[in-house]
């Protein structure tokens, strides 16, 4: 072979790479790249049979409702062991190989009006490209080196802040923004230096009663022209300062138990849209008069959503409601396109992508919906595991499903591109 032939090959084996490890590719964080549930990726296939889905490797592990994430050539996942401690695990994305593991003391007991839904991790992991950051039961943030799962830094909040820890656990999935992390955790919402672990600041102090920090997992976007975070906390909806925490909004958010779950979805440059358990579906425009900002109310319709985070396609809202069925509104004007009769469960999580959407139900069925604001339309469905309360995973043609004791991998693509 020629050196050029060479130099060529070279090129484009790294572009073939370069390819692969794009945003579609990888899974880092709580609700996938883009932290809305939305990937920009190529079609999926129009099926979930086993000509086009099928696994690839399986793991048993101990009960978690973390959802996988996925890097490059890893896939992360944690889990609680005999109600004592607290696990992360690394396996090789390819072959399910464990690469390495941590484990630190760490565990509660939920109220028993909760125990149900069992007393194992809950919050999604967070991925730097270095570092792993991970929220453990008893209001502990860990920071782990990537390539061996060693401790670079942990904050206990209730030893550190003086703070309670939370009934229900930590639940907040942690957001990564350049050189800081923010969770709410502590009683309110923090921002840590993600290289040392220190807090920076703390906000929205307010514990929203049941002794415990918030539910919701913070956003981070651009409304009514200020960069801000955008966070649900037991009790209210509000807009915080990245750089002091300073609230630059809050409107009161009714919700049964302060259970104020899913994380708000921003749905235009000055709106956003939320929904809880014993309150209501709702937006609110945020709106700027110099550095004053305000919480309007936009519309309010009557069904309640529940653990489920929504998806934005085209103008619409798709939802999995209390009720057990799913929603589509329009966001724009709270317009009701339609609700499903038939019940799917408790609970969805949901990935969105160009017309398609895959919803995971807490019974293991995985549903590939096409966005029609006319009807629902089930394009396909399949069993895939018993119990399944993570959030689904999807990088590049691959699905990642963390059981409540496994996680599994499996190759999603036409029969002919096998």
């Amino acid at each position: 072979m020629s050196r050029l032939s060479s130099r060529l090959v070279l090129m484009l084996a790294s572009l073939l790479l370069c390819q692969q490890a794009n945003s579609s590719d990888t899974w880092p964080q709580w609700r996938g790249p883009n932290r809305d549930g939305t990937l920009r990726a190529t079609a999926w296939p129009g099926s979930l049979d086993e000509q086009h889905l099928r696994r690839r490797w399986r793991i048993e592990l101990g009960p978690s409702y973390s959802g996988p994430i996925v890097t490059a050539e890893k896939v992360f996942t944690t889990e609680t062991r005999e109600a004592r401690s607290e696990v992360v695990r690394a396996f090789d994305r390819a072959t399910g190989r464990e690469l390495w593991k941590t484990e630190w003391e760490g565990a509660i007991k939920v109220p028993f009006f909760a125990r149900s839904n069992g007393d194992w991790i809950r919050s999604t992991p967070a991925w730097d490209g270095d570092a792993l950051y991970v929220a453990g039961m008893r209001d502990v943030l860990v920071c782990l080196d990537g390539q061996d799962g060693s401790v670079r830094w942990r904050h206990d909040f209730p030893k550190e802040d003086r703070t309670e820890v939370p009934t229900f656990g930590f639940v907040c999935s942690p957001l990564i923004d350049g050189d800081w992390v923010y969770v709410q955790a502590g009683e309110g919402l923090a921002r840590l230096d993600k290289k040392t672990g220190k807090v920076n600041w703390r906000s929205l102090q307010d514990g929203g009663g049941m002794n415990g920090s918030a539910f919701s997992s913070p956003v981070l976007t651009t409304l009514a022209g200020k960069r801000q975070l955008i966070v649900q906390t037991r009790t209210r909806l509000a807009g915080a300062d990245p750089d002091t925490g300073a609230e630059l909004w809050s409107v009161p958010v009714e919700a049964f138990r302060g259970m104020n779950i899913l994380t708000p979805l921003v749905v235009s440059s000055n709106r956003v849209f939320t929904s809880t358990y014993g309150g209501k579906t709702q937006a609110f425009d945020i709106t700027r008069d110099s550095d004053a900002f305000k919480a309007v109310p936009a519309w309010s319709y009557k069904a309640q959503g529940y653990m489920t985070s929504p998806v934005l396609i085209d103008g619409h809202a798709y939802l999995h409601l209390k009720n057990q069925r799913a929603l589509c509104i329009d966001v724009a004007t709270g317009t009701e396109r339609w609700t499903s009769s038939e019940g799917f469960g408790k609970y969805w999580s949901l990935v969105a992508n160009q017309d398609r959407i895959l919803a995971l139900d807490e019974r293991g069925v995985l549903l590939l919906l096409n966005a029609n604001p006319e009807r629902l339309e089930i394009l396909s469905r399949r069993k895939l595991a018993d119990d399944s309360w993570a959030h689904v995973a999807v990088a590049g043609q691959e699905i990642f499903i963390r059981e409540l004791n496994a996680l599994a991998a499996y190759d999603w693509s036409a029969p002919e591109a096998r």
